[in-house]
């Protein structure tokens, strides 16, 4: 009878078991691997939207203020872009105006964060390999993957929809399977990418870009056109963070919005699996192609050979920063229009730019959002540093007559100087959109360039904590990115929370003054700049001292 039934078994059927042979243990040892970073994104995420619905009903206590608060918000296209459309004046609703786009945002990062770490990342390391040798599947690590991101992605859903149930619990289910299903849409997406390219690093870069497309796309929507009026705008709907908005939890649900995400989610984790079966371990479908024989004047040198290993992640941050500078530019004119006697909404705006006036106000919460963003950059730019090095790329470079200091300062240089040029860029950008749609070019341009370099001294601190890390830490380097995600998520969603000031001070960028507009003094630049130093000295003379590899 066994053979007869094992006769049955069609070889497809044979095949695919086996390409999942292993994925259980696979999945306990992700979430063994992740057993500290995935809650504290699940508890961050979860229990964001219940602590703004206790803010919310203090601050707006009666229907009154709170419908003038929505009357106001949906007639701007400036907070508009920033928060979304508000489609009702309840606590719930607002709850999901103030928060829901942030949300949708930080679960598609949890996703890709975790699904490129145990997909790529292991490949890129060698560790795949040698699982792949045992009794695990080809398929087993991608799986393990997307199962240990839907295990967080469905604990989320599952605590947003609890914490705001009593606000109304088919509202609270609309928000939490919105968040939910758009992490895994961009889990999904980040599976693709880390198919598709040769290192985490670069399927990290992708599946943040579209990201960042997506939530430029939603906010160039929704300042465009009130969404709470009509169908909403085709910009919106190009955008999968636009879907989960348009869900419209607490504002009269609309359940097919949660199709599209889902098919998304379905879409890009078929691909993924498809790809994943094209393929051998550690190869990608867009391997780098050979060099040429003989090297260019520009890798003459371990310099050279810095700015060829850096240059394509800071050219693609740099276009990046034109086409963000620019939309946000041109949606920040018209801020102070609708002030009137609202010092509700003043509050609000003033929380996230400065205490000068909206149009101001607006442009600083813009160059605030994209000075933390670019933590992103700088903090790469320097683990490159330990991926040289744990790739065993950097000891042959050692061996010769190349010192640590002077490989080091080979990246270091893009590290500390790439910024200066992504943000004079978006500065240019975003005082070009702005100035256009002001009819104001000639001095909004320097104002805002000079805006944008003064987040500088806060990026380097970050990028000096990196360096600290790696050459101090080596093995605790990827904390790291902990530390660029607590400095994100303040400066996103601090002001909207209304964290205290000893909890939004953590962050360097707070200790800054909010450009254009703010009174500017020497102080802070100055203080920044000496934490930088210190750490990044701290950082190169624990890299001279120990062991390569260590």
């Amino acid at each position: 009878m066994t053979a007869v039934a094992d006769a049955r078994v069609s070889p497809r059927t044979r095949g695919s078991a086996r390409d999942l042979a292993g994925t259980g243990t696979l999945l306990r040892l992700a979430l063994r691997r992740d057993r500290i970073m995935m809650p504290v994104w699940v508890l961050c995420l979860g229990l964001t939207a219940s602590s703004t619905v206790g803010r919310l009903k203090s601050a707006y206590d009666t229907p009154a203020r709170r419908a003038n608060l929505v009357h106001d918000m949906n007639g701007n296209g400036s907070t508009r872009a920033l928060f979304g459309a508000a489609f009702d004046d309840s606590l719930g609703a607002l709850t999901v105006w103030r928060v829901g786009a942030f949300l949708t945002v930080f679960a598609a990062i949890m996703s890709l964060l975790i699904v490129i770490r145990h997909t790529r990342e292991e490949e890129e390391t060698g560790r795949q390999e040698a699982l792949s040798a045992g009794m695990v599947g080809r398929r087993a690590g991608l799986t393990s993957a997307l199962l240990a991101v839907g295990i967080a992605n469905g604990a989320v859903t599952l605590l947003i929809a609890g914490s705001l149930a009593g606000q109304g619990g088919t509202g609270a289910l609309a928000l939490g399977l919105a968040v939910g299903l758009s992490g895994m849409a961009f889990g999904g997406l980040a599976a693709v990418a880390a198919q598709l390219t040769e290192n985490a690093r670069l399927a990290r870069g992708l599946s943040s870009a579209a990201v960042g497309v997506a939530f430029v796309l939603r906010m160039a929507g929704d300042a465009a056109e009130d969404g709470s009026k009509g169908s909403g705008h085709v910009l919106v709907w190009l955008s999968p963070l636009g879907w989960a908005e348009y869900t419209r939890p607490y504002g009269g649900e609309r359940w097919w919005p949660l199709l599209l995400i889902t098919v998304l989610a379905a879409a890009s984790i078929s691909l993924a699996y498809s790809l994943a079966g094209r393929r051998d371990v550690g190869a990608s479908f867009y391997a780098s192609r050979p060099g040429p024989p003989a090297a260019g004047p520009l890798l003459n040198g371990v310099f050279g050979l810095g700015w060829r290993l850096q240059r394509g992640a800071l050219l693609g941050w740099a276009a990046g920063f034109v086409f963000a500078g620019a939309i946000f530019g041109s949606i920040s004119d018209g801020a102070d229009d609708f002030l009137g006697d609202s010092n509700q909404t003043r509050d609000i705006i003033q929380r996230m730019g400065g205490a000068q006036g909206l149009n101001d106000a607006f442009l600083a919460a813009m160059v605030g959002v994209l000075g933390t963003i670019l933590a992103v950059y700088t903090a790469s730019a320097v683990l490159r540093l330990r991926s040289e090095e744990t790739d065993q790329r950097a000891e042959p470079l050692l061996s010769n007559a190349v010192g640590r200091l002077r490989w080091a300062g080979s990246h270091l240089v893009i590290a500390y100087l790439g910024p200066v040029v992504i943000l004079a860029i978006g500065g240019l950008a975003l005082g070009l959109g702005y100035g256009v749609a002001a009819g104001d070019l000639g001095d909004q341009l320097g104002r805002c360039m000079g805006a944008a370099l003064a987040q500088l001294p806060a990026l380097w601190v970050l990028t000096s904590v990196t360096l600290f890390l790696v050459g101090v830490l080596p093995k605790y380097s990827a904390a790291a990115w902990a530390f660029v995600g607590w400095v994100v998520a303040l400066g996103w969603m601090g002001p909207a929370l209304e964290l205290s000031d000893s909890v939004m001070n953590t962050s360097p960028f707070s200790h800054l003054p909010k450009l254009p507009g703010d009174e500017v003094t020497a102080a802070p630049f100055l203080w920044l700049l000496l934490l930088s130093v210190v750490l990044a000295a701290g950082g190169l003379v624990g890299l001279r001292r120990r062991d390569i590899g260590g």
